[in-house]
């Protein structure tokens, strides 16, 4: 059984089809038919809701995508949807801004926009403060096919600006002995009987489900196995959710890595990581949408082994490890070998990742990272470029260079590298790189891009790199997009 407030009220849920969506779970199960469904793979964020949990003695609230979050994540936390805002007959005041600012026109896309504010007004460092770039950053997973974003925008500093205290804010310390009485204390099961999910509270459970369960699926944020079910119209027959493991939600700094726990959303990788690699952190802001980021996972973006996933590339640039969990045992791989060939990993049966290993920055290393892709946000890369490299006295003594959406997997550019190492970065030896390049990837032509213009753009990131690295200290650098 699962339990959770449907704003204040107690939900237990026992037989429910694991498969089902928060999204589902409203619309049909529950008569809330605001949130609406615009389609179904997280990316209009018309679906957009807000879950609230217990972080210490606080509550935070996140918006989520509930076209790809299934209910089993639910468990010990808070739902909101866009019916719980209004009270005793008066607007909630995001809405009343955005009637204020006439910011809705045809009304779909209006619910999720309107939650994303929620969240975006809950969430303001201080009473009364408008930013416009956690706005923009709050917004951007939000689409409104009627080109109405001005007097959205203008609603959002309405709202943020004159904040005043709601009903969820009257109702916290309530809500907090809510959360507090539903806090899971031991695995949680959701069965109808044919399907189920299992929710195991530490990795030792988790070992142990595994290890029973070998075909089970493995779901943390589900922002990409949810697809499964929402896009491709199957079924999971078996589910072990991981999220509500707390070991494997931590991100913990010690005095050689970054230890990032599989589960650990990527919101809360961000600081860790963008603290050492500006450029990492800069990469995670355009990863996806804010709803994504909340509910997707490092974790997970390196297991579904995309070979056009965001993080893959810098990881392996950086020579960061997996720690991989069977039973009892525990082994460590570099990231660059856990990928074999497309959706192929070096996981065994039962193994599943329980954490990354990031090494932390020196002085002596250069980083860079580059997303292209054909929207600034919310958008898949057509190329991912990552690249490390030790100049010492103008010669390159180390270089690591990685690159997404140029094979069948996330890989290293071993023959660009060789021609680096040992030479001066250098013009000449710039040009070389990127001729050795064309022995290192074939890539594909798909729809996102051309053979052609994957190789020339993999060339003149290298190309950016040595730009930059030999600017002016004056000049601003420009990677949020190419």
């Amino acid at each position: 059984m699962i339990q959770f407030l449907l704003n204040r009220e107690l939900r237990r849920e026992q037989t429910l089809d694991p498969n089902t969506t928060v999204l589902q779970y409203l619309r049909e199960h529950r008569g809330k038919s605001g949130t609406k469904e615009g389609c179904a793979s997280g990316d209009c964020g018309a679906c957009t809701v807000v879950v609230g949990e217990l972080v210490g003695d606080r509550l935070r609230y996140r918006t989520l995508n509930s076209c790809l979050t299934f209910v089993s994540a639910l468990h010990g936390k808070q739902l909101i949807s866009v019916e719980d805002l209004k009270d005793q007959g008066r607007l909630h005041s995001v809405q009343q801004a955005m009637v204020d600012c006439h910011g809705s026109q045809c009304g779909f896309c209006t619910p999720g926009f309107v939650m994303s504010l929620f969240a975006l007004q809950k969430n303001a460092d201080a009473v009364n403060e408008y930013d416009p770039h956690q706005t923009h950053e709050a917004l951007a997973g939000n689409l409104c096919r009627c080109t109405g974003y001005r007097p959205i925008l203008e609603a959002a500093e309405q709202a943020c600006g004159d904040r005043q205290p709601d009903q969820f804010d009257a109702r916290e310390a309530e809500t907090i002995a809510q959360l507090k009485a539903i806090a899971p204390r031991e695995m949680a099961e959701l069965s109808d009987g044919e399907k189920r999910c299992l929710s195991p509270l530490t990795v030792a459970e988790l070992a142990e489900v595994y290890a029973a369960n070998p075909d089970a699926r493995l779901l943390a944020g589900g922002t990409d196995l949810a697809l499964e079910v929402t896009q491709f119209h199957r079924e999971l027959p078996v589910m072990i959710h991981v999220g509500q493991i707390t070991e494997m939600k931590q991100v913990q700094i010690t005095d050689h890595h970054i230890e990032i726990g599989a589960a650990a959303p990527l919101t809360d990788c961000y600081a860790a990581l963008a603290a050492e690699y500006s450029d990492f952190g800069e990469l995670l802001q355009r990863f996806a949408s804010l709803q994504i980021r909340n509910q997707g996972t490092l974790g997970g973006n390196i297991g579904n082994a995309s070979p056009i996933g965001d993080s893959p590339p810098l990881l392996i640039a950086l020579g960061a490890d997996v720690v991989l969990r069977k039973g009892a045992s525990s082994r460590t791989l570099p990231l660059e070998d856990y990928f074999i060939d497309y959706k192929v990993t070096a996981r065994q049966p039962g193994e599943f990742i329980e954490k990354v290993r990031v090494p932390r920055a020196t002085p002596d290393r250069l980083f860079r990272a580059y997303k292209v892709s054909k929207r600034l946000d919310d958008d898949i890369s057509a190329v991912c470029a990552a690249f490390e490299l030790r100049i010492l006295d103008g010669v390159i003594d180390e270089a690591r260079v990685a690159f997404g959406g140029m094979a069948a997997i996330p890989k290293r550019a071993m023959n660009c590298e060789r021609t680096l190492i040992g030479a001066a970065f250098d013009t000449e030896t710039l040009e070389r790189a990127c001729t050795a390049l064309e022995k290192d990837f074939t890539p594909l032509t798909d729809f996102r891009a051309s053979r052609e213009y994957r190789l020339l753009v993999a060339q003149n990131l290298l190309r950016k790199c040595f730009l930059e690295q030999h600017a002016p200290k004056t000049e601003t650098r420009v990677t949020a997009y190419v």
